[in-house]
């Protein structure tokens, strides 16, 4: 029993030497409190604020949440550290500041890649080199864009794929976007008849091109020759298009090539066959008749 008795005094003692600790730091106490609470409302008032300013950069609502919250994040943790310095517990502070630089950089080195990804998603949504419904090459991927976040970029190329491309590799490689400005130029090569006049192919292929509604009148349509080639004398008409979906680049390339056959036909143009030449042993020849 004695022993139970000390035990309980030495229970009461430490709950009394606690109790006068909690009435000296009361007073701290709750200034920390207040000033922890005045800074939890500030907190709001800058996230509202942050909030404001990017979506007048851009309109993303999950870049500007995310922002904005890692923003009332550090500003609610300065109020935390600057509630315990009131309460004078500073080995606190250093012992959280210390705990928190370590755990920042084992998880900056965890996540890299995606860390890289976020902000390289928030980079491309700010500066928009590209947005939804745009035809861009990157990568060795052309298709449309379909969606975009903060990780990935999604490509729906042309011949149905979809694919998920890292916004940092997106980030760190060029990018080709064909509807930045709303036109392209069409390529198409042809071949003439050596036998043929080469100034009236010329002439007949352009009055074909521009002739037609596609053909953008206000850029300049050009041919030039080419090469000497095996069977004909190739050349390259370049006309531009207006261009908001890869159907308006192909089906231009189709038109343009049934108005040069045909303007060829109808003015006796040639546009010639390969022709190979093979040359084969008489004795073979020979051999092949018997």
């Amino acid at each position: 029993m004695e022993l139970l008795y000390d035990a309980l005094d030495l229970l009461i003692e430490k709950l009394k030497t606690w109790l006068n600790e909690l009435i000296l730091i009361l007073p701290n106490l709750l200034i920390a409190i207040i000033v922890f609470l005045i800074i939890v409302q500030i907190s709001k008032a800058v996230k509202h604020f942050v909030e404001k300013g990017i979506h007048k950069v851009s309109r993303n609502k999950v870049i500007s949440g995310l922002l904005s919250g890692m923003i009332q994040f550090i500003v609610i943790m300065i109020g935390g550290f600057f509630a315990l310095e009131i309460l004078q517990l500073s080995k606190v502070v250093t012992s959280l500041l210390a705990g928190a630089g370590i755990l920042g950089l084992a998880l900056g080195i965890a996540f890299q890649d995606f860390i890289g990804n976020i902000i390289s998603g928030i980079y491309l949504a700010i500066k928009k080199p590209l947005h939804v419904g745009d035809f861009v090459e990157t990568n060795d991927h052309y298709g449309k864009v379909t969606h975009m976040d903060l990780r990935n970029t999604v490509i729906e190329t042309t011949s149905g794929q979809v694919v998920f491309i890292p916004n940092k590799v997106v980030f760190d490689t060029p990018l080709v976007n064909f509807s930045k400005k709303k036109v392209r130029r069409v390529n198409l090569s042809i071949g003439v008849s050596y036998s043929d006049d080469l100034e009236k192919a010329q002439s007949v292929a352009l009055e074909a091109v521009k002739s037609l509604d596609v053909c953008l009148k206000d850029k300049e349509t050009t041919l030039v020759y080419d090469e000497f080639g095996d069977s004909s004398i190739n050349f390259t008409i370049r006309f531009w298009v207006k261009f908001n979906r890869q159907f308006d680049y192909r089906s231009a390339r189709s038109e343009a090539v049934m108005a040069i056959k045909k303007a060829f036909d109808t003015e006796g143009i040639t546009i010639p066959f390969p022709i190979r030449t093979l040359d084969m042993d008489p004795k073979l020849i020979k051999s092949l008749k018997k």
